[in-house]
């Protein structure tokens, strides 16, 4: 995968995810990817910005190179189950 400078440049994102991730305080594509897909979903969810669970898809699959509607097929329950224990934890 060749080196994205800007969230926006990731693939299954673009510029209104990238102003998403910024009010939740995600800024680079670094940041991202140490966080993680389900831990960035949670701080954009709590950012107060309204965002549907096709967010966490498109994030995995930037992090991972996969289509955001193969992730929300393929890795719908891991992701869900993930993210209900992240919730719980924090």
């Amino acid at each position: 995968m060749p080196k994205q400078n800007s969230i926006a440049d990731l693939p299954n994102l673009g510029p209104k995810s990238q102003r998403v991730m910024a009010s939740a305080g995600v800024t680079s594509v670094e940041q991202l990817r140490q966080l993680g897909s389900v831990a960035a979903y949670v701080l954009a969810k709590r950012s107060g910005t309204n965002v549907s669970l096709n967010l966490l898809w498109a994030l995995e699959g930037a992090l991972t190179g996969v289509h955001w509607q193969e992730v929300a097929r393929v890795h719908r329950t891991s992701l869900l189950l993930a993210l209900e224990e992240h919730e719980r934890r924090v």
